[in-house]
């Protein structure tokens, strides 16, 4: 009988999503990783929407290393939650809006290029963090649908819930002249921003997320395509988006510590990203790159036009010999090799560069 039910039982699996999930129970100490963000985390999300080729990594040379074809993904390989999966022992986590994507239980990436915390950012062109919330609630649902309400809580509260947002809203701000900023503070923008995240945790954490993973924002005005604006004959940073960086890596660390408090079970890893990044861009050859500060692939000044590819505005590009060596793939993102120290960093870093856990000791809270 017991064999009889299993035939048949597979047999459905093979039909619907919904069989799947009622088929097989979830193991004791399965973990499940749900990403949110922009184009550090997006796995290929902006493939399926109506954009523009600027915020799409679809074509080559993206992809070369690792895929050997471009996937979406704004690197020459994996990204940092591509890593963090593999140390979870979980499969590469596939975009929400990929078609068949119904490997739900192990976690979706909801992760838009371009994204940013406060709606207006690139809207229209983009899934900004809200509705990327909002199609994990759709996620939530069908998973207390099928699975229960118990055994979904399980789940969603044993989950990693990793988010790297942020850095679009400032981009926009100084680079496009956006007029939000002239209407507000420093301060008062940032605190927009952070609030924006906040209220996004919150309504994760309502619906079961307990332990959540974060980026803080890098050295802004020290990537090529930031330092193209710059003088040309200087190795300046742009310092009015770092100094944003700054102000919002002080106000999220804040944001976080007061959820601490406020909300019972809620734990959280914050990797330090600018000092990892300011690191490896200033001292490339002690973390194994020959390059730090110019990009792999594109034209201009750092190689940092964002013309990757030729698919965009400016058609002709250089592309690097090999990738490795350097810690900037094109303008703005980091290669394979950089994604894969940043997620050792994230996964099991100490103190320094990740507080107040890193993600292996979230991983183990049951």
């Amino acid at each position: 009988m017991a064999s009889l039910r299993t035939h048949i039982c597979s047999l459905l699996c093979y039909t619907t999503f919904l069989s799947l999930i009622s088929c097989y129970n979830l193991p004791e100490n399965h973990v499940a990783l749900f990403i949110f963000g922009d184009s550090l985390f997006d796995a290929g999300n902006n493939n399926y929407i109506n954009t523009t080729v600027n915020y799409q990594a679809n074509f080559w040379p993206y992809g070369e290393t690792f895929f050997k074809y471009p996937t979406g993904r704004f690197s020459d390989g994996r990204l940092i939650p591509d890593f963090i999966a593999e140390y979870a022992g979980l499969p590469l986590i596939p975009p929400y809006l990929q078609p068949g994507n119904n490997k739900f239980m192990d976690g979706v990436n909801f992760a838009s290029a371009g994204a940013g915390a406060l709606v207006e950012t690139h809207q229209g062109f983009v899934i900004d963090l809200n509705t990327q919330v909002s199609y994990f609630k759709n996620i939530e649902k069908l998973l207390r649908q099928e699975l229960g309400d118990a055994e979904a809580k399980r789940l969603l509260g044993r989950a990693l819930y990793i988010i790297s947002i942020g850095s679009n809203d400032y981009f926009v701000s100084i680079v496009q002249n956006s007029s939000m900023l002239q209407s507000y503070s420093k301060e008062e923008y940032v605190a927009m921003v952070i609030g924006n995240i906040t209220a996004s945790i919150k309504e994760i954490y309502k619906k079961g997320g307990r332990k959540f993973g974060f980026l803080s924002l890098g050295p802004l005005g020290c990537i090529p395509g930031m330092k193209l604006l710059v003088a040309r004959n200087t190795s300046s940073c742009l310092e009015k988006v770092t100094t944003l960086a700054h102000l919002h890596n002080k106000a999220l660390s804040i944001a976080l510590q007061k959820l601490e408090n406020q909300l019972e079970g809620f734990k959280f890893a914050n990797h330090n990203f600018y000092t990892s990044s300011s690191e490896r861009i200033n001292n490339p050859s002690k973390y194994g790159f020959k390059v730090g500060n110019m990009a792999c692939c594109g034209s201009g000044p750092y190689r940092g036009q964002s013309s990757c590819g030729g698919k965009r505005q400016i058609k002709e590009y250089q592309l690097c010999e090999k990738a490795s060596e350097y810690m900037f793939f094109d303008s703005g993102h980091p290669t394979e090799r950089a994604n894969r120290q940043f997620a050792e960093l994230l996964w099991h870093g100490t103190p320094k560069m990740t507080w107040p856990y890193n993600l292996k000791a979230l991983f183990n809270f049951l």
